[in-house]
């Protein structure tokens, strides 16, 4: 095992400034996990592919759309693994909460993930960079968890983006779709919670209420709280995957929470707020 970063390097473990070094060094790692930001996840899943090795692309998995297909087919070429991994939905209490959710006719869904920047990505500017997602970086976790326990698709209705003026993307968003029948799915992502944390989602049925909390690692039915498996860590369950696809040398690429994260910006309305400062 190694690392690769310009700037930082783990104690007893082989580090290198750049892919190909590593490469150099070491033929015999047949495959590299991207936790850099999006906007260069491209240019590094290209070079890892072309050199033969399989790619575990952190989330986002690319800053666009067009960049993911190009992996996709690239990825398809070599015959080697790409994987888009999804964290939250190895969170405990997803599986659960789909399977719940299988059994009733939904009636709304409730979005609210809000956190502080400055505390999960303090004086990284790139976040509030074209490509950097601003606070779709986390919404976009919220996103994976609906699009993974909601029985049917849902699309954008409107969209608020509110940006602050010394900024390209946004710190706060106010999202509305319609999912199967026209059933309500509301999301409120903001980036200036100055208290704990709250990584929620909440589905209204006729069986009664189900929440997500703590970014999908508890579930309540109606107020009282649901035992879950939590003895494997979402990460654990994200690298078994990844080691079973790359032992089957078969691709996971799911494009669908990156998808609603365009449509936003194609489709919202943009906010200019105060200037943001760390």
């Amino acid at each position: 095992m190694a690392t690769v970063s310009r700037n930082a390097r783990l104690e007893e473990t082989l580090g290198y400034k750049s892919l190909s070094d590593a490469f150099a060094h070491h033929p015999e790692i047949n495959a590299v996990v991207l936790c850099t930001p999006p906007g260069v996840h491209y240019a590094q899943a290209c070079e890892a592919l072309r050199a033969g090795r399989h790619v575990f692309l952190e989330k986002p998995p690319t800053a666009s759309l067009a960049e993911l297909a190009s992996l996709k087919r690239l990825a398809k070429k070599t015959g080697l693994t790409l994987y888009t991994s999804w964290h939250s939905r190895f969170a405990a209490a997803v599986a659960p909460a789909r399977e719940w959710l299988a059994n009733g006719k939904i009636q709304s869904v409730v979005i609210n993930w809000r956190e502080n920047v400055r505390k999960w990505h303090p004086g990284q500017d790139w976040i509030f960079e074209p490509g950097g997602m601003g606070v779709f970086d986390p919404g976009i976790n919220a996103l994976s968890i609906a699009t993974q326990i909601l029985p049917w698709d849902f699309k954008l209705q409107d969209a608020s983006l509110t940006v602050p003026k010394n900024r390209q993307a946004p710190i706060a968003a106010s999202l509305r779709y319609a999912g199967e029948d026209g059933v309500p799915v509301v999301a409120e992502f903001d980036f200036r919670e100055n208290n704990s944390e709250v990584w929620e989602i909440t589905v209204v049925t006729d069986q009664g209420e189900m929440k997500l909390s703590a970014g999908g690692a508890k579930m309540s039915i109606n107020g009282d709280a649901c035992l879950v498996d939590s003895t494997r860590s979402e990460y654990e369950g994200l690298y078994s995957r990844f080691a079973e696809l790359v032992k089957e040398r078969t691709s996971e690429i799911d494009a669908t929470p990156l998808v609603h994260v365009a449509d936003a910006f194609l489709m919202g309305k943009r906010i200019v707020t105060d200037d943001f400062d760390w």
